[in-house]
């Protein structure tokens, strides 16, 4: 399919996921969150894809494929998140999507409770005029990319996890002389100070 969607996530093994909600939700009640949140953005690109030339495939860590697929089910294709910081592990999924013909990708993390199908529609049309497309979040990073083209010089040298994120993508953006357009800035759900964004 010439779209692609790829959604990037971890299974919610308690201790492992949500670490900045430890403190205020505990091991088990972070991960219950993290597995409602990506359960929630997986029906969103399920019924988002539902008749679209649009493939969707989930990228996991944590886990093995079985896992995966026995928590998130079926109609996606399943792939291992490859070693590495998240600049490589996005910058090689985009490659792989590339390398199989697809022509526009958008990828998602499983953070934002607000991601609509509407946003991922902006997204993948946006992506007929543009070069990238960025979904900014309010902590400074940013929810959602996407590529027109394989562009693996946009995910070195950022420091991922802070809020410096997006500032240095759009400078990379710049550096490479590309287009881009900004999304809807939405909340992503990391921090205590972030929940009163969960209403689900």
């Amino acid at each position: 399919m010439r779209e692609r969607l790829l959604v990037f996530t971890r299974l919610p093994v308690a201790g492992q996921v949500k670490t900045r909600l430890i403190p205020a939700l505990g091991a088990a009640g972070a991960a219950a969150l993290h597995r409602r949140l990506a359960e929630r953005t997986l029906a969103t690109a399920r019924s988002f894809v539902g008749g679209r030339p649009t493939g969707l495939e989930v990228w996991y860590t944590g886990g093995n494929a079985r896992a995966a697929r026995g928590w998130l089910g079926d109609g996606a294709g399943y792939h291992r998140q490859p070693a590495g910081d998240l600049g490589r592990r996005l910058a090689l999924a985009f490659a792989k999507s590339f390398a199989t013909k697809a022509r526009r990708v958008v990828l998602v993390g499983t953070d934002c409770p607000d991601l609509t199908e509407e946003i991922l529609a902006q997204a993948f049309a946006g992506l007929a005029m543009v070069d990238v497309v960025l979904g900014p979040a309010a902590d400074g990073g940013y929810y959602l990319v996407g590529l027109a083209r394989e562009q693996p010089g946009l995910f070195v040298d950022i420091d991922w996890g802070t809020g410096l994120v997006l500032e240095q993508t759009r400078a990379a953006i710049a550096r490479h002389g590309l287009s881009y357009q900004l999304l809807p800035c939405l909340a992503d759900v990391d921090r205590p100070v972030d929940l009163a964004a969960w209403t689900g």
